[in-house]
């Protein structure tokens, strides 16, 4: 009969890329994890992994098994949730990073039904920048946050798709730029100040998206502080829609037509730890939150 424990093997030298990785995160001698893996081949009689490089590769039938396998060892994750939570007291603290290009309504709604739900629980939501909420998480500061996937190591991360957001480059209509509707080319835009909000993280995750090379720039800690920048005529720089809806409506502010800054799509998801207990409450949140996408 296979076993939990010969699957979550097979994972760790997948994801290690070594006997002696493995080994090491699950805290058991190199040779034991190579008899429960041989003694797992031999169950099934299929070779899962090609010995014959330095670094073990999955082969063609492995392939096919290791994929059913992470299905099998995420369904037993969430099985011992459910049995964890029959019996669970609600968690004193849960912590909630978003990111700070998606709007807060949707995430108040879910606070405020977990509020009346939970009352003993302390609710933390924290609004993050560019690296900030995937660094929160891997430090085990968060227990779940709404980010990109930029730079996320996915073998670490339960991830779901969880919405779009719009950015789109702007500026005042009475700003140099803005008032010619040609393309802007790079070279012509270096000369003029680009705001951008800060990275939240402290390097270690550090992110950089839509930065004009060698052009002026100026950097603040918040959307509504780059807002006030852009109304004042002082610069451009990248918003999200759903935050400049009035202003783009009546005309306080503009789209910019620049070379390699047109309007993009920024695809968010909900992220935990795969390896970190789940609380009730936080399960709950969770569950929640994946009815919003």
């Amino acid at each position: 009969m296979i076993t939990y424990e010969q699957l979550v093997v097979l994972h760790a030298i997948v994801t290690e890329g070594t006997f002696r990785g493995a080994a090491e995160r699950l805290n058991k001698s190199q040779s034991a994890i190579s008899h429960m893996l041989k003694k797992l081949e031999t169950q099934i009689e299929i070779v899962l992994l090609s010995r014959e490089e330095y670094r073990p590769t999955l082969t063609p039938e492995g392939d096919v098994f290791y994929r059913q396998a992470t299905r099998v060892m995420q369904q037993m994750k969430e099985l011992g949730i459910v049995a964890k939570n029959l019996n669970a007291k609600q968690e004193p603290e849960v912590f909630l990073a978003v990111t700070a290009t998606f709007p807060l309504k949707p995430i108040l709604e879910i606070i405020g039904t977990i509020r009346d739900e939970y009352p003993a629980t302390h609710i933390r939501l924290s609004r993050e920048s560019m690296g900030g909420p995937i660094e929160r998480l891997l430090r085990n500061d968060a227990d779940i946050i709404i980010a990109t996937m930029d730079g996320v190591p996915v073998d670490q991360v339960e991830a779901l798709s969880f919405a779009q957001v719009t950015i789109v480059p702007v500026a005042h209509p009475d700003f140099e730029p803005a008032r010619r509707s040609h393309m802007k080319t790079i070279n012509e835009m270096q000369s003029y100040t680009q705001v951008v909000v800060a990275d939240s993280s402290s390097g270690e995750f550090a992110q950089s998206r839509d930065l004009l090379p060698g052009g002026l720039r100026w950097t603040v800690s918040d959307f509504a502080a780059k807002k006030e920048i852009l109304l004042a005529k002082l610069g451009w720089g990248g918003i999200p829609t759903h935050m400049i809806e009035n202003e783009l409506a009546d005309g306080a502010l503009v789209a910019l037509n620049v070379e390699g800054y047109e309007e993009r799509q920024s695809h968010l998801f909900q992220m935990r730890k795969r390896d970190k207990d789940v609380g009730i409450v936080a399960q709950t949140i969770w569950e929640k939150l994946s009815k919003i996408a």
